[in-house]
Formats: structure tokens, sequence, C-alpha cells
């Protein structure tokens, strides 16, 4: 991975995607679920040094990560900021309205990264793929544009993504897939590395429900960690780009301490054989 540009979390590289971005290896996710919290957004950034926050128009916190980045005093040129398009503005127009949307609710003039957030489009009359195609196509426009910096989607399989290939011109530079030792879809994690496609993970720790397994309380217990960070420093020593959430500045601050030690190759074995194929989130199979 290459050196993180301009710090960020203590010793966090950053990975260079297609676009020729660099994105920090470790973000702060938000989400609708659980709330929201101001307090452990400004602690992310003015005390963890995280610089990479993942959002999305449903989680319908934009506005709030808007006052919150203004509190931190973190200045915007060196923050990785990413949210995500929801399937009810897909479409081409949509698309591009949802963009400035979105940018004018976070108080930006350009996102690092912008997702299409789920592969079903839920379009009347038009197939998944068609209207996929069409949002796909104003996404390559606002990357043009340089209103996007870079460009991806989430939640998309093989085939979804087989698709796109085939219906558009520029590759998603990033797919975001829900990632932990639950569910670690290894053969989507080598199509995306073969066409140059970086695969961040979402969920790392399960919803909390890898923190009570035996294997990863007893590896935690040998390197003197926490079943979190654990679970964080194996998803990027899988070379995930890795996005923990929490409400707690306390937790926020834990899930950061993870650039000083190394999980021994043996031990990444274990957790990689804790596959089992749950998903804690949503299931993208059905969707064609």
């Amino acid at each position: 991975m290459a050196a993180a540009e301009g710090g960020g979390a203590l010793g966090c590289p950053a990975v260079p995607l297609a676009s020729g971005r660099s994105v920090p290896v470790l973000g702060l996710g938000t989400s609708h679920q659980g709330g929201y919290s101001h307090d452990a957004v400004v602690h992310a950034l003015q005390k963890c040094g995280i610089r990479h926050i993942d959002t999305a128009k449903r989680y319908g916190c934009e506005s709030l990560l808007q006052k919150a980045i203004k509190e931190s005093g973190v200045k915007r040129e060196d923050l990785w900021i990413t949210t995500k398009l929801w399937h009810s503005d897909y479409g081409y127009e949509n698309t591009k309205k949802a963009c400035l949307d979105s940018c004018a609710r976070l108080g930006i003039e350009y996102l690092d990264l912008y997702l299409i957030h789920w592969p079903d489009a839920q379009v009347p009359g038009k197939s998944n793929r068609e209207v996929r195609a069409e949002t796909w196509r104003a996404m390559e426009e606002l990357y043009e544009k340089g209103l996007c910096r870079s460009i991806g989607v989430s939640n998309f399989l093989i085939s979804h993504l087989e698709q796109l290939r085939e219906d558009c011109v520029i590759t998603p530079h990033v797919n975001q897939v829900e990632y932990h030792p639950f569910q670690r879809p290894q053969e989507l994690v080598d199509y995306c590395r073969s066409r140059d496609i970086v695969f961040e993970g979402y969920c790392p720790l399960a919803k909390g429900e890898a923190l009570t397994h035996p294997h990863i309380i007893l590896l935690a217990k040998k390197y003197g960690r926490t079943p979190a960070q654990i679970c964080i420093r194996w998803s990027i020593q899988n070379g995930i780009v890795t996005i923990p959430k929490s409400t707690k500045p306390e937790r926020v601050e834990e899930n950061c301490k993870v650039f000083d030690f190394t999980i021994a190759e043996d031990d990444v074995e274990i957790l990689n054989g804790m596959h089992d194929g749950r998903h804690v989130s949503w299931d993208p199979s059905l969707i064609v």
C-alpha cells in the first residue's frame, strides 16, 4: 500500500485508485442506524486523525456531517468524502441532480468518491441492467467534469460488474461490499483486483457478532488488543479499505489504533477460515 498523503490516522496508509487518487485505508462509517453522533465525527477528525468519511443520501446525515466537518477545523482538501446515490435517484438526469444535492447538503464543491449504493433499480418498465447503465453514464460524466474525483459502486456482484463492463466505458474505481470474518467473498475480491477495482469493506465487526466469537477473543488476548481491533486489522491486512462505524468517541479511537501491530499469517488464516457466508446487512445475490 502506498504511503498516506498528508498523514491522517496515525500510520494510516492510502490505497491508489485507477482514478489517480489515493483513499485512506481506514475510514469512519456513518449511518442512520443507532443514530448519528456529531461528537464521534468531530472526535474522529480532531483527535484520531481520521480523514476518510463515508456516508450516503439514504443515511440522512449529509447536512449533519457538514456541521461536524466545519467544527473540526480540518481543511476540505485534507479530507476524503464518500457518499452514495440511492435507487430513488437512479437514471441519467436524476443522478446528476442527486450528486449536486448531496454536495450542497455536505457543504462541498466536489466528492472524492460517489457510489451507486445498490444494484436493484426498482424502476417500473425498465430492467435493472438498463437503469444501472444509464445511471453509470451520468456517473462517468460527473467524473469527467471533476464533480466526482472517483466513482464506484456498492453491493455489486461479479454479474453486475460484468454487465457494467459491457455497457459502459469507465470501470468503477471502487466496489464497497460487506466484509468481515463471516462474510469474506474472496472470489469477488479477486475479480475486483483483476479489474483494478479497489475493494472496500463495510460492517467489519459484523454488527458486533464477530466480537464475541471465541477465535477472535483468543486472538485479542494473544495480541493484547480488543476484538474490534483484531477484526479491523485483519481486514486491512487482507488489502481491504475498511470502514468501521461507531457513535461513541472512545470506540472510534479504539478502532483507529490498528497500525502499530501485525497479525501473524497463521492467525490471519484462522480468521479467513471463519467465513460461513452469513450476511449481517443486505444480500445482493438475488438481484439480476
